[in-house]
């Protein structure tokens, strides 16, 4: 892997303050001539990489999902590898690549230069890696403050939705996948590209980031306490098998509300309803482990 890197991280996220001088250590050890940029509002990170695309061989970003959420638009545009320093509250991209939060491990995975393709979920011109969702997982992602993620770290989501659930309300919507509609009441439909999400969750069983396909789930369950009962399912991704749990794949999905309803993209809310969704497959490189299960 070629050494001139862009390095960007972001201050604000669960270790990024004390993250930023460590892994300039690492990577100058490891022979990577960096170009250190960091912010206070991720928002800018494409900026940042557009600005020097040109003066740089990859990009190594610094922080949870949704910084990284924050720079896929760009790094879709320059086709800049991807390094991926795991500095955030829940990291489920790189659990899902299998990329260790240890800082020196991370770093060394970079510097071996081990790159994968691997798919993007698109939802109205916004793309995301791991997963999009509306209903219950919005009004968690409303309430989870920087400050209770800081302070409770993964915890911080199962305690929050824990808060949220007894004001959970069902809503309709209309699904259209491979050529069909179906309508359903439901309090939470969840579209994955990647494998986890929400601080270790999984979308479904057999969901990988390079299949080629999305995997949508709706919660369809009739009582806020029938959700206890899946959250030990949904962290291997067996609740798609629960009779209250509809199950589909499909390589482009819409879905429409009767009035507009937020959408969370990897922990963000980005969009709204109605939502157009597609896997852009092989959409962009990024540096794996050797054994990673990530296909080349």
């Amino acid at each position: 892997m070629s050494s001139r890197a862009l390095l960007l991280v972001n201050r604000h996220a669960r270790q990024g303050q004390k993250g930023l001088s460590e892994a300039i250590e690492y990577l100058k050890t490891l022979g990577f001539d960096l170009i250190e940029e960091s912010t206070e509002d991720p928002k800018h990170l494409g900026e940042v990489i557009f600005r020097y695309q040109h003066q740089v061989d990859l990009v190594i970003i610094g922080g949870g999902d949704g910084t990284l959420n924050a720079a896929v638009d760009a790094l879709v545009e320059t086709q800049l590898p991807l390094g991926i320093l795991p500095l955030g509250t829940a990291n489920d991209l790189a659990r899902t690549l299998e990329i260790p939060n240890s800082l020196g491990e991370a770093c060394k995975i970079i510097a071996d230069g081990n790159l994968r393709r691997i798919d993007l979920g698109w939802v109205n011109d916004k793309h995301f890696f791991n997963v999009a969702s509306l209903g219950l997982s919005v009004k968690i992602t409303q309430r989870l403050t920087k400050e209770v993620k800081r302070r409770w770290g993964v915890f911080a989501y199962a305690a929050t939705a824990l808060q949220v659930l007894w004001e959970a309300r069902p809503f309709t919507a209309e699904i259209a996948i491979n050529g069909e509609s179906v309508s359903v009441k439901t309090v939470q439909i969840a579209v994955g590209n990647g494998r986890y999400y929400g601080g270790g969750m999984a979308v479904a069983d057999d969901a990988t980031i390079d299949d080629q396909r999305l995997d949508l789930y709706s919660l369809e369950i009739k009582h806020w306490w029938q959700i206890i009962l899946l959250i030990p399912a949904m962290r291997e991704g067996r609740h798609i098998h629960w009779e209250s749990v509809r199950s589909l794949q499909g390589q482009e999905i819409k879905v429409y509300t009767r009035k507009q309803r937020p959408i969370n993209t990897d922990g963000e809310i980005t969009t709204y309803t109605p939502a157009h969704f597609r896997v852009i497959s092989r959409a962009i490189a990024v540096l794996v482990p050797q054994k990673s299960g990530v296909k080349s």
